[in-house]
């Protein structure tokens, strides 16, 4: 009998670290990745998204939302770009991208855009706009270009020039 107990304990145990292995819970690291001093390493794993913090909200007010659509500049970029079609929205990240977009239906003159928010106030560097072209000989033999000032700056003028817009009438609205 107790054989059996001994082997049914180890076969438990031998499952056990099989499936945290497994499951990605353990993972042998190096010593020398990470900092020696507990605040350093703290903030490392922060950084990488990474641990758990309980009770972080000491105000009692609402949440901060950097990118929320009640930003005048999120706003102000979705209705300069709203007839192309969206790519990806993520105002979490600040960051907008539109899908390959041709006015005249044809294969020759496409164009995409990507607005990177870096800060939510209303300033000429707080966007990073890309503008990238593609011209296309072919269905299959197309060259890509991304610099392209000239609608660069015309589109950063025109989110900001909404963007303040909007601002004002929030200012108005209280």
């Amino acid at each position: 009998m107790p054989f059996i107990i001994k082997t049914a304990k180890i076969s438990l145990i031998l499952s056990v670290i099989l499936y945290l292995n497994s499951c990605g819970i353990y993972r042998p690291t190096d010593a020398k990745e990470f900092p020696p001093e507990p605040s350093k390493r703290v903030q490392k794993n922060l950084d990488e998204g990474r641990g758990m913090r309980l009770f972080k909200n000491d105000n009692k007010g609402g949440g901060t939302f950097d990118f929320a659509t009640s930003n005048e500049l999120w706003r102000a970029s979705l209705d300069t770009l709203d007839f192309m079609p969206l790519m990806s929205a993520d105002y979490g990240g600040g960051i907008l991208i539109t899908d390959w977009y041709n006015e005249n239906n044809n294969y020759e003159d496409y164009i995409k855009i990507s607005v990177r928010f870096l800060t939510n106030e209303i300033r000429s560097d707080s966007l990073d706009v890309k503008v990238y072209t593609k011209k296309c000989e072919t269905l299959n033999k197309c060259t890509i270009n991304e610099n392209n000032p000239e609608i660069e700056n015309k589109l950063i003028s025109t989110i900001l020039t909404k963007a303040s817009k909007y601002k004002q009438e929030k200012k108005k609205k209280k």
